[in-house]
């Protein structure tokens, strides 16, 4: 009989092997990857530049006042929670 230890620490590795083999066989698929991968480094390398300025870069002149912008727009403002804490 086989030993249920050694079948669970065998796992990962046909799982490993599973993907290797299934990785080298592809045709289609290899293709079909590089597409994805050209579109992922589209998606985030590409559009980053023309649709997320940097921000804090352009505004602020240094790490401090960045930082207290964050901060300030992170939490509320103390008069705003204590109307809130009230029900107004």
């Amino acid at each position: 009989m086989d030993d249920p230890k050694a079948r669970r620490a065998a796992l990962p590795v046909r799982i490993y092997r599973f993907y290797r083999d299934g990785f080298r066989q592809m045709t289609v698929g290899r293709t079909l990857w590089k597409i994805i991968f050209i579109k992922l480094f589209v998606l985030f390398a590409v559009l980053k530049f023309f649709f997320f300025p940097d921000f804090l870069a352009t505004e602020f002149t240094d790490d401090r006042q960045r930082a207290d912008y964050v901060l300030e727009q992170l939490t509320p403002s103390t008069q705003g929670s204590r109307n809130l804490a009230q029900g107004e």
